[in-house]
């Protein structure tokens, strides 16, 4: 694919510490990337009445730590393309109080209602102060996806009342409206949207619009088995209305399930190779101008992380130099077992050789790994299962509150080694982790991923030992 490859960093999950951020930024540039496409998201420095929407859980990077990420990223000819949601996914602004009246509906956090002033002027405020820290960029993402129960609100509702209009109309114009504001400002800014709101739409649509010549469509898709005709059809759908410069959007992380710790190489191999059928597939008159490989942290601002960036760099880098080399070619997987170790972050054994080529965050990738296979081993999770749980404390025991005193050991004892092993990866994984990630992240990380895998666990030790103080026996008089 000879067009440019961006590397995305969502940075609304688990931002690295700006040290690590600069090395990957250096790592993403070794593995042949082009240019990142960047999501700041709440951890932009936003100034003024924006200063709320600043992250509180950690401290955003600062206005100079901006400038550093930049000049690792042009200091090896990479470009930066800032992404700015301007219309859907606003859960990081919508969500305060501040700014709640602007919402389509209530209990929708991230749809902005496009009919208030006062969200528009919101929107072209965070565009300029992003673009204003970034003036050696030419392109600008204005998100623009999944802008979910547009048409809800009451004001829509009444401006839907008018025969003739649509919710597709009506969602045109308000990207309109955002992309003309900018054109205003930045008239040499390309401009650069999500394109799944615009599938639905008849080509007349589109093109009555006034849309086509604003934005650019960026089509995303992250599946393995992603449908090539039908993608072809849609490119070819947007070429025939006028939009001939197109982007598309691949995924090496962040895409499998919501609660993914560990990124499958192949999975994301696979949805690369199905693009490049893509690209070899369509007409000459429409001009690829790059892929965005994302990786998402989170699937919105409100959900768990999904897998941290050092478990999916074996993933990006495999992709990468797929698209490179128009396949996974041996040429490809030497390039990345060079620069990686591994094409494939499960290979533990060949990613704890600490060779030259281990990668920074290797040995952190390496420790999640190993503790995620605890975390889903059969003993673990199928604890409740085991014959003397099933035999001699189930539901009906609890109830009764009864319970052979030696079978209580004997679960205690085998709960307790499980227990035990994890903590004692659990501690490495942290100790790594803090090197990477505020402390802020370890945390979140260990709550979402950990706790939740123990609790049952947990839970069942507690059961006992209320039990066993029911009738009479403390844990010392049994052991």
């Amino acid at each position: 694919m000879s067009c440019k490859k961006f590397v995305h960093l969502d940075l609304k999950g688990a931002p690295p510490r700006i040290g690590y951020l600069i090395e990957l930024i250096q790592l993403f540039a070794d593995l042949g990337a082009n240019g990142l496409l960047i999501e700041y998201e709440d951890m932009f420095p936003y100034e003024g009445e924006l200063k709320v929407l600043q992250s509180t859980t950690q401290p955003p990077y600062r206005r100079d730590e901006i400038v550093s990420i930049q000049d690792a990223a042009y200091s090896r000819g990479l470009e930066i393309i800032p992404l700015v949601q301007t219309f859907g996914h606003l859960e990081f602004v919508l969500k305060h109080e501040v700014f709640r009246d602007l919402r389509e509906v209530d209990y929708c956090l991230g749809t902005l209602n496009p009919h208030r002033d006062a969200g528009v002027r919101l929107v072209q405020e965070m565009l300029q102060q992003v673009m204003k820290l970034h003036p050696k960029s030419t392109s600008l993402h204005i998100g623009a996806d999944e802008v979910y129960m547009l048409g809800h609100g009451d004001e829509s509702k009444h401006w839907l009342d008018v025969p003739g209009r649509s919710v597709h109309q009506l969602f045109l114009s308000h990207v309109i409206k955002v992309a003309k504001a900018v054109q205003e400002s930045a008239p040499n800014l390309n401009l650069i949207m999500w394109d799944d709101m615009l599938r639905s739409m008849t080509p007349e649509t589109i093109k009555e619009s006034g849309l086509v010549g604003l934005v650019q469509p960026m089509l995303w898709d992250y599946s393995p088995t992603l449908d090539v005709e039908n993608t072809v059809m849609l490119m070819e759908r947007y070429k025939s209305v006028g939009m001939s410069q197109q982007w598309a959007a691949s995924s090496f992380k962040g895409s499998t399930t919501v609660h993914t710790c560990v990124t499958s190489t192949q999975r994301h191999l696979d949805n690369h190779l199905q693009w490049l059928k893509v690209a070899s597939s369509l007409s000459a008159g429409i001009k690829i101008q790059g892929i965005a490989l994302t990786g998402w942290q989170r699937y919105d601002h409100l959900s768990i992380l999904c897998e941290l960036m050092p478990v999916a760099l074996p993933s990006l880098g495999s992709c990468l130099q797929t698209l490179l080399h128009g396949g996974f070619t041996e040429e490809a997987q030497k390039k990345v077992v060079e620069k990686l170790g591994t094409v494939d972050v499960e290979d533990t054994e060949r990613l704890s050789s600490r060779t030259s080529s281990s990668f920074a965050g290797a040995k952190l990738a390496e420790l999640i790994v190993k503790l995620t296979s605890l975390l889903e081993s059969a003993e673990l999770r199928h604890f409740q299962n085991n014959m003397f749980v099933r035999g001699w404390f189930t539901p009906y025991h609890r109830q009764k509150k009864t319970i052979n005193p030696l079978i209580a050991q004997q679960i205690k004892t085998q709960a307790k080694i499980i227990l035990d092993a994890v903590e004692s990866q659990v501690q490495e994984v942290r100790g790594e982790m803090c090197l990477l990630y505020s402390d802020s992240t370890v945390q979140e990380w260990v709550d979402q991923h950990i706790t939740p895998v123990l609790e049952p666990l947990h839970n069942l030790l507690r059961d006992i030992e209320t039990v066993l103080n029911e009738m009479g026996l403390c844990t010392e008089s049994i052991s």
